[in-house]
């Protein structure tokens, strides 16, 4: 039975009460719209964060949504979440109000520089330092063991480790592959808003990827921006003309790179329709 919490007070009472009992308590931080990779996260909990509690929360943060972006109409589906979270045995889902986060007064905000400066950071103004600020504080309501974020949003993953090194939060981060739908395509809350023509168009997203992992894998020393060029226009030609970004960077830096000789990532925003999409890929060359 999923037990759903509302209140900070409620959130640090269980956890400590099941600390207290000697249990590994793991919290997995979503914003709903659950989905099968959602729960590969929870699987990635118990398996390899070796949790014995699960705690799951959803709260749609405004402060990472630009002004122009889908705040309004992301999508809200708790009691679907629920059943959800019910079937996959998890403990407890800390579903938190605005006003709970935000209270009257509210002013600080968490700020993560270098890794903030591109990729997501230079395309959505702020984000990061609203992703940062609702996870310092989900981390500190409920101080789990460790909490599981998905590789699909891997810049995100690299700014909550450094901002919980930085601020010596004593919860181990941890990242959970990223997960694909049976047609290659990244999984994501936001594949709904896709019609059935528009998600065939956003399949060459993950193709194109592929193509440029397997191109640089096989030939290092390529040079990065010829292999992105020819993708670019491989998009375009596909009919995704919308491309926020695609680069390929040093995977543990975020710093762009010229070839690549060490672990690397390829990583894409772009438009589809009304939808934007992201997608990631490791690059890890034969010579490493």
């Amino acid at each position: 039975m999923t037990k759903i919490l509302r209140t900070v007070a409620e959130l640090r009472q269980q956890v400590h009460a099941w600390k207290a009992d000697g249990l590994k308590v793991a919290m997995v931080p979503t914003m709903g719209a659950l989905h099968h990779a959602h729960m590969s996260l929870v699987t990635h909990a118990r398996t390899i964060g070796h949790a014995d509690r699960i705690v799951v929360t959803i709260f749609v943060n405004p402060t990472q949504f630009g002004p122009n972006e889908d705040f309004d109409k992301y999508p809200r589906q708790e009691q679907q979440d629920v059943a959800l979270l019910k079937e996959h045995k998890v403990d407890i889902l800390y579903a938190p109000a605005v006003s709970e986060m935000y209270p009257p007064g509210f002013a600080t905000t968490v700020q993560v520089s270098g890794l903030t400066s591109a990729l997501c950071g230079a395309s959505r103004p702020g984000h990061f330092d609203g992703v940062s600020t609702v996870v310092t504080k989900l981390l500190l309501q409920g101080l789990p063991d460790c909490a599981v974020f998905g590789e699909k949003d891997y810049q995100q993953l690299a700014v909550i480790r450094q901002s919980a090194r930085d601020l010596d939060i004593p919860v181990d981060i941890l990242g959970a592959p990223l997960i694909r739908d049976a047609d290659g395509l990244a999984t994501s809350s936001r594949n709904v808003y896709l019609s059935e023509s528009e998600r065939q168009t956003a399949l060459l997203i993950p193709r194109t990827l592929q193509h440029i992992t397997t191109t640089l894998e096989q030939g290092p020393n390529a040079l990065c921006e010829n292999v992105i060029a020819k993708a670019r226009r491989t998009l375009q030609e596909g009919g995704i003309h919308n491309i926020h970004y695609l680069d390929i960077r040093d995977a543990q830096t975020l710093e762009n790179i010229t070839r690549v000789h060490n672990p690397a990532r390829v990583f894409i925003a772009a438009q589809v329709g009304t939808t934007r999409l992201i997608d990631n890929m490791a690059i890890n060359p034969a010579s490493v």
